[in-house]
């Protein structure tokens, strides 16, 4: 995750992690005794056998010392804290797990490529990167490793199919690039409680003319935010949003992850919009990106994206905590948890861990939460097929540079942090689920309650609309970096919204116009279009049978449209009693997964 998450420190230390490195299926079994005990895909017998194939593969690379390194996150602290010591007991295979920030991670991934220098032995890092390793080929391709050089070090129950994430480490050439080991979306947030409170729904009912409920779109969420701005509830001013806003890299990750296509910048297409991603970026028939500005086709700087923009500005001023728009990501994430804010209309999973503990304002005395996460509501530009919204999925990734014994020994480490025998218990421990058996376990179906809808959502269909940034961007690093600077000069006062994406996607352009001149990328690097106006290319769209980029809409302000959160939840329920979880094709949108007629609530004034 983006980002400086306040970290909880694992409570749990192994014993085994002390004294010398030697494989040992005694080792294995203390581990399984005293740290997974009853939580496992797998049956004991089961995950011995798994155990015992991690002994017998790792046999070749006893005593090897070998270094990966992820960000800083819950997930993370546990694999070092707690996995990789059970790791070297078990397999003799000494790892040491670096913590460091997000940024750290891709310098020093960027570093690594540039150099040749082998400086991590494997890498976590997000799939938004998988642009840029498809097309620098300096990361071994997956596919292939594990059918040759890696065959002997791929675990036979790896099971690639039960993983969730994958779509978003496959490249266009079919290949898997990247192993998902942690991932979390961006949601609504907001306090059910407040929602289901009689006064307050009769108050919304008599203002708007519909009833207060999940809101669908941006129309319904800015109604909400303005009704419970200064509105005292218990005794306290309250907020109806809650955001931040201040000139920071992190504010970059606010837009990059996915906040355009939420409004409805881009195309459609699962996991990402075709030709035109959320980030605005076009590509040709070769997947070769061809421009960012509306003027080459791209969306960068179109209406949806400006419209996008000043929402979020009008909202964080109107009714935001004044404070926001001087914090940072991890200044505003604790916010929420402290029971002034009604709801944040782009809240990260990764923080459900933090916001049920006991003595909160936002937990009863039982320990239930007050609050509920929902699928986000959509703009006025967004049409059913497009994605609609974020997830980041942290992923291993061996660098070609990385000689092939350290590699091999790393690609252990990694399947065995993820594995069936763990993943259950990893995922408990950080609520960042990877693997649809690890979602279905009985032990979450009882943990449920507790986690206000994390567990409903991942077992909904409309998980399949949350997304990370695809294969579109051709170099992450060089691009995301843009982002937090143009939208600074917007949210500070310094340059309009328009202003703002104009020279965003200018600077995306100049990037991708260098890529294209030094050739580095070869044939699927970038090639840029000619310049045309808006009407040239709108036709184009027309004729092709695709959407962006849009024109401007005469009325922004579409008829909001709310839904009850409960039946919401039934009909997911409903669905993946239809279709195969697995299956791409229960990927409907959340609009038609969650909305019966009976229960849609629409503006009767409208």
């Amino acid at each position: 995750m983006k980002r400086s998450l306040w970290v909880t420190t694992a409570t749990l230390a192994l014993a085994l992690a002390s004294g010398p490195a030697f494989a040992d299926m005694d080792a294995a079994k203390k581990f399984l005794d005293t740290e997974i005990k009853d939580l496992s895909s797998l049956s004991r017998a089961d995950q011995e056998k798994e155990m015992q194939w991690f002994i017998d593969a790792a046999k070749p690379f006893q005593g090897m010392d070998i270094k990966v390194v992820s960000e800083t996150i819950t997930t993370h602290e546990y694999e070092s804290k707690v996995l990789a010591p059970a790791f070297t007991a078990i397999t003799g295979i000494n790892v040491t797990h670096d913590l460091i920030g997000e940024g750290d991670v891709i310098e020093k991934l960027q570093t690594q490529m540039q150099s040749g220098e082998n400086i991590y032995d494997a890498y976590v890092n997000d799939s938004d990167l998988i642009g840029t390793h498809w097309r620098y080929q300096q990361v071994r391709n997956l596919t292939d490793w594990m059918e040759n050089e890696g065959k002997d070090v791929t675990n036979p129950g790896l099971d690639l199919a039960d993983y969730i994430g994958t779509s978003f480490t496959t490249a266009p050439d079919g290949k898997l690039y990247q192993l998902p080991d942690q991932q979390f979306a961006n949601l609504y947030w907001f306090r059910y409680d407040w929602f289901n409170d009689e006064k307050n729904k009769a108050d919304f009912k008599a203002k708007y003319g519909y009833d207060l409920g999940v809101p669908v779109n941006w129309s319904a969420y800015e109604d909400i935010a303005e009704f419970f701005t200064g509105r005292e509830i218990d005794g306290q001013k309250v907020y109806g949003h809650m955001d931040y806003g201040k000139k920071d890299p992190s504010l970059g990750w606010r837009f990059t992850d996915a906040w355009l296509s939420m409004a409805g910048n881009g195309d459609k297409g699962l996991p990402n919009g075709k030709p035109v991603d959320e980030w605005g970026i076009r590509v040709n028939d070769k997947d070769q990106p061809t421009g960012s500005c509306v003027a080459r086709g791209g969306d960068t700087n179109g209406p949806a994206a400006v419209y996008s923009i000043q929402k979020y500005l009008d909202w964080l001023k109107a009714y935001a905590p004044q404070e926001a728009q001087g914090m940072t990501f991890s200044e505003s994430g604790p916010v929420p948890a402290q029971g002034q804010i009604a709801q944040q209309i782009f809240w990260y999973t990764a923080f459900t861990a933090d916001m049920v503990k006991d003595g909160l304002p936002v937990v009863d005395e039982e320990g239930n939460p007050k609050w509920r996460m929902a699928p986000s509501p959509h703009g006025v530009y967004w049409v059913d097929g497009m994605k609609l919204g974020y997830q980041d999925v942290g992923s291993w990734t061996l660098m070609k540079s990385t000689p092939e014994d350290r590699a091999k020994a790393a690609w252990l480490y990694a399947q065995f942090v993820g594995s069936k025998t763990v993943d259950v218990k990893k995922s408990h421990e950080g609520l960042t689920f990877t693997r649809e058996s690890t979602i279905r376990d009985k032990s979450f179906t009882e943990r449920a309650p507790k986690l206000g809808g994390l567990v409903e959502f991942y077992r909904s269909p409309a998980r399949k609309q949350w997304s990370p940034t695809g294969t579109n961007v051709p170099d992450y690093p060089k691009l995301a970096q843009l982002w937090w600077q143009a939208v600074g000069d917007a949210a500070s006062g310094a340059k309009t919204p328009q202003e703002a994406m104009d020279t965003l996607c200018a600077n995306q352009e100049q990037v991708m116009n260098r890529l294209e001149r030094a050739g580095i990328q070869g044939d699927i690097g970038p090639k840029l279009n000619e310049e045309h106006d808006m009407d040239y290319w709108v036709e184009q769209a027309k004729e092709n049978g695709t959407i962006a980029p849009q024109p401007k809409k005469e009325n922004e302000k579409e008829k909001p449209i709310t839904v009850s959160y409960d039946e919401l939840v039934k009909s997911w329920a409903d669905a993946n009693d239809a279709k195969d979880p697995g299956d791409a094709a229960a990927g409907t949108s959340a609009e038609k997964a969650s909305m019966q007629p009976d229960t849609m609530s629409g503006d009767k004034a409208n």
